[in-house]
């Protein structure tokens, strides 16, 4: 675990997206009215970064629900951080409009405000209004801009990653450094949490860890959104499928539920079994895009399903051909292949696809494009595809993996995180033909022990 370096002033700012009450995005509106009760911390709205969303504070907000928020006082508010379908004012709006709805909600007389990287700057134009400022109580500032005086007036947190520019602050603020990060990494990991919570609540956390809750049902829900504008995959179908995580196959031939998608994107709440492996498949115009993640271990709303235009987007870029499969793998937490000891493995059928020509560190690698480029079967792991490699947080990697309709093997991907004590991330998917199948598979961006399928369907944990 790393340590926290503490300077004078500390800011924190999380990554997030959720709730769409603005005509600019597409987050949801805040939940319906609960109870008021008096809480000794205000509401959190997470605003992510460029090229983010509420995905940025998935872990962090489960981490909050252990020690103690109301699930309706987590919320995330997103954007097209592109601003190709919203103004800044837009944003600005949108983000009044969810404040004044989670304050009805919930009784409270303030927010507390977290941003991330272009969050921040973000946020920091937010808070410039005094009316604005006067609703917010504590204000994060997480690895983005710098500030000669406390935005707005407001208390405010900024944590900085080491792996970045030195010198940087919020005059005025709580400067807190936070060692060993990289700069996606400082919006999810622990110890960012705990300097979070320690600031809002005013008391250290009871736990930093994402406790399981394996007594039965749990509660999942998130939204599927066009990346990186995130609005909604208007008229796309959503079927959730249990699937076995040893070999990635359905276990039933009906899902488990299907939801039709609108311009909002949100679907759920979904009743899932904690500890258990579900395939998440948007159908749109026969296309089908299948998502993967590791089971689920406790409530979690801000799952995003990140997909592109049907002909169009990012993903038109990959080639495609019936004999191969294609593969978007992501994680909020940057993969490092030129860090010596301090490298990240990740594996796809045996093959490392991290090294220090597809993640160096200054690349902040966060998701692979991996496929057969030109479609000729041969592999070339070793030189990032220019592409993707080019565009922020992504890097494209050259590695066929043989595909057939339906599936007859399974593509298994092995993470052994950087700082994870050699603990063992494994996903199996089936392999579908890159023609008419997307892939995308989802690491989560906490190791807290080894998470193995196992032939009978379920998951072995192992501390």
């Amino acid at each position: 675990m790393h340590m926290l370096k503490k300077g004078r002033t500390a800011l924190i700012v999380s990554l997030g997206l959720l709730i769409a009450l603005l005509c600019f995005a597409t987050t949801a509106p805040a939940k319906k009215l609960h109870p008021k009760r008096t809480l000794p911390f205000n509401p959190v709205i997470f605003v992510h970064g460029s090229s983010g969303s509420a995905s940025q504070f998935e872990s962090q907000a489960m981490r909050f629900a252990v020690n103690g928020y109301p699930q309706h006082y987590l919320q995330a508010h997103e954007y097209d951080s592109t601003f190709s379908i919203n103004t800044m004012a837009q944003v600005h709006a949108g983000l009044d409009d969810l404040i004044a709805a989670i304050l009805q909600a919930t009784g409270a007389d303030q927010v507390d405000l977290m941003g991330h990287s272009l969050g921040t700057y973000v946020l920091q134009l937010y808070l410039a209004t005094p009316e604005r400022a006067a609703l917010v109580g504590h204000y994060v500032n997480i690895d983005g801009a710098i500030a000669p005086e406390l935005p707005g007036g407001v208390p405010t947190l900024a944590l900085w990653a080491e792996h970045g520019t030195p010198g940087r602050e919020i005059v005025g603020a709580e400067n807190v450094w936070l060692a060993g990060q990289t700069h996606v990494q400082a919006a999810t990991s622990a110890e960012a949490f705990h300097a979070m919570f320690t600031f809002l609540a005013d008391e250290a956390p009871r736990t930093t860890m994402i406790m399981p809750d394996f007594k039965g049902h749990i509660s999942i829900a998130g939204r599927a959104v066009i990346f990186p504008q995130n609005n909604g995959v208007d008229g796309a179908v959503l079927e959730i499928h249990e699937i076995s995580g040893f070999t990635g196959q359905r276990i039933k031939r009906r899902p488990a539920a299907v939801y039709d998608i609108d311009a909002d994107g949100n679907w759920g709440p979904f009743r899932a079994k904690a500890g258990r492996n579900y395939e998440f498949v948007l159908v749109r115009e026969g296309q089908e895009h299948h998502f993967y993640r590791q089971p689920f271990i406790r409530d979690n709303h801000f799952v995003r399903l990140l997909a592109s235009p049907l002909g169009g987007g990012v993903g038109e870029q990959m080639d495609r051909d019936d004999g191969q499969s294609n593969l978007v793998i992501q994680r909020d937490k940057e993969s490092l292949g030129d860090q010596g000891v301090n490298n990240t493995i990740l594996a796809v059928n045996g093959v490392n696809i991290v090294n220090a020509a597809t993640c160096p560190i200054a690349n902040r690698t966060t998701s692979f494009f991996v496929y057969d480029l030109y479609s000729d079967t041969e592999s070339d792991v070793d030189t990032p595809i220019p592409y993707y490699h080019a565009l922020p947080f992504i890097t494209g990697v050259d590695l066929y993996l043989p595909a057939a309709d339906p599936p007859d093997d399974r593509i298994r991907l092995t993470l052994m995180d950087r700082g994870g004590n050699g603990t063992l991330q494994i996903i199996n998917v089936p392999n579908w033909p890159s023609t008419s199948h997307r892939i995308s598979v989802h690491f989560s961006d906490f190791a807290q022990w080894d998470t193995i399928p196992t032939a009978d369907c379920g998951l072995s944990l192992k501390p």
